[in-house]
C-alpha cells in the first residue's frame, strides 16, 4: 500500500475516533465554559490535496518499477504491522476533555458514571458543607461555662477592707480626715438654694394687691431642711394672709420627697399652729406638684394641692400655667374658712429669663371663694374673687 493510502486511511481513522468523542458532550450544559469544535475535521480538506500525488507517483516511479516493488514489497509488512498495531487504537477509552483547559471547570463524575448527564445543574441549590462531618461528636468533651455562662449565685459581697497602708506612712487621724472629705465630695455634698417662685403685684378690681410665694431649702440629696413663706395683703393695709413652715424633707425616689413639720400662720389673727404632712415633687410630664395635710392646735383639719408647668417657647420665653386649691374638713368662721372647697385660684404666667436666676413676668389670675367661706368674705365686706393682672418677678440664688 503506498503512503498516500496509508494517510488517508489515518486521517479516516482520526475522523472516527473524533466523532464519539463529540458525542459524549451533546446534552451537557457546562456552566462558565464555552466548549470549542473540534479542530480535527481539517484531515477532510487535507486529503483531496494529498489525492492528486495518487496519479502522479506512479507516473514519476515508472522508470524504476523494479527497485520500487522490492522496497514496497518489504516495506508493505511494516505498514501492515504498523496499521494492525495501530488498529486497537479504536477501542481504547478517548478523554471527552482533550485539548480543553480543565482549570475553570468543576470537579465531576465521569461521563460514564455522571448520574446528572443531560441535566442543567445551574438551577440546583448548593448544599453547605458541614466542617463538622465524619466527626463523633458525642465523644467530645463540653467546654466548661465561663464568664456570663455561669449561674447566679448567692455568695455575699467581699467585706469592706478596714485597713489602710497610708495610715502607716501619714498617720490615721490625718488619713480619716481625708477619707471623710472624699466621701462628701463623692454623694455626700451640702447644697441651698433660695427660690422667690413669686413675687408679684396685682392689679384687681377695687384696691390692688401683692402676693408671694419662696422656698429655701438647705441639706444633701437625701435629708434636707425645707422653709416656706407665702402671703398675700392689699397695697395700702397690713398684710392680710401670712405663714411659714419649717419641714424635714427626705428623698423617697429621684423624683419625689416626704416633708413633715410645723406650720405657723402669722396672719389671720388668731394665729394658729399646725402639724404638717406633705410631699413636693416633679410628676410625669414635667408638672411640679406639691400637697400638704394640716391639723392646727385647735383641731382644724386643713388641706391644700398646688402645682405648675413650664412650657418653653423658646429657652429664655417660657410660659408657666399654675393652680392652688384649699380644702377644710370643717367651717371655722372666727378665721373666715369654711368646710369642703374653700378657695381656688388659676394663673397664667410669661416670664423672660434675663438670667436663668433673674425672670420678669406678667400674666393673669382668677380667684374664686366657695360655700361658707365665700359667705363669711361677703359678711365682712370683703371680694369674694375675680380677675387680676399680673406683674412681677421670679429669682433664685
Amino acid at each position: 500500500m503506498t503512503r498516500p493510502k496509508l494517510a488517508l486511511l489515518a486521517a479516516s481513522a482520526s475522523l472516527l475516533l473524533a466523532l464519539p468523542a463529540q458525542a459524549q458532550h451533546q446534552g451537557h450544559n457546562m456552566p462558565g465554559m464555552t466548549m470549542p469544535m473540534p479542530k480535527k475535521v481539517a484531515p477532510k480538506k487535507a486529503a483531496p490535496k494529498k489525492a492528486v500525488p495518487k496519479k502522479a507517483v506512479p507516473k514519476k516511479a515508472a522508470p524504476n518499477k523494479a527497485a520500487p516493488k522490492k522496497a514496497t514489497a518489504k516495506k508493505a509488512p511494516a505498514n501492515k504491522v504498523t496499521a494492525k498495531k495501530s488498529s486497537p487504537a479504536k477501542a481504547k477509552p478517548v478523554d471527552p476533555h482533550a485539548g480543553h483547559d480543565m482549570s475553570a471547570m468543576p470537579a465531576a463524575a465521569t461521563p460514564a458514571t455522571d448520574p446528572h448527564a443531560g441535566h442543567d445543574m445551574t438551577a440546583m441549590p448548593v448544599q453547605p458543607v458541614d466542617p463538622h462531618a465524619g466527626h463523633d461528636m458525642p465523644n467530645m468533651p463540653n467546654a466548661a461555662p465561663a464568664g456570663t455562662d455561669l449561674p447566679a449565685g448567692n455568695a455575699p459581697p467581699p467585706p469592706v477592707p478596714t485597713d489602710h497602708a497610708a495610715d502607716s506612712v501619714y498617720g490615721a487621724g490625718n488619713m480619716h480626715m481625708g477619707r471623710h472629705h472624699l466621701d462628701s465630695m463623692h454623694g455626700g455634698q451640702k447644697f441651698s438654694q433660695v427660690m422667690l417662685n413669686i413675687a408679684e403685684y396685682q392689679v384687681r378690681r377695687g384696691r390692688d394687691g401683692y402676693e408671694w410665694d419662696g422656698e429655701a431649702w438647705y441639706g444633701g440629696d437625701i435629708n434636707r431642711l425645707s422653709i416656706k413663706s407665702e402671703g398675700e395683703g392689699e397695697i395700702g393695709r397690713s398684710v392680710e394672709v401670712a405663714e411659714v413652715q419649717a419641714l424635714y424633707s427626705r428623698a423617697v425616689g429621684p423624683y419625689f420627697n416626704l416633708q413633715g413639720g410645723v406650720r405657723y400662720d402669722f396672719k389671720p389673727n388668731p394665729s394658729r399652729v399646725y402639724a404638717t404632712f406633705g410631699f413636693e415633687g416633679l410628676a410625669p410630664r414635667f408638672f411640679d406638684v406639691e400637697g400638704a395635710l394640716f391639723l392646727s392646735n385647735k383641731g382644724e383639719l386643713l388641706a391644700r394641692a398646688e402645682g405648675y408647668y413650664d412650657q418653653r417657647i423658646t429657652q429664655r420665653l417660657i410660659l408657666q400655667p399654675r393652680a392652688e386649691v384649699n380644702f377644710a374638713a370643717q367651717s371655722t368662721r372666727e378665721l373666715g374658712i369654711g368646710s369642703g372647697l374653700s378657695d381656688a385660684e388659676i394663673g397664667l404666667r410669661l416670664r423672660y429669663d434675663i438670667r436663668r436666676e433673674f425672670a420678669p413676668y406678667v400674666g393673669v389670675q382668677y380667684r374664686r371663694a366657695f360655700g361658707k367661706t365665700r359667705d363669711y368674705l361677703r359678711d365682712a365686706g370683703e371680694d369674694t374673687g375675680g380677675f387680676s393682672l399680673l406683674a412681677g418677678v421670679r429669682m433664685w440664688f
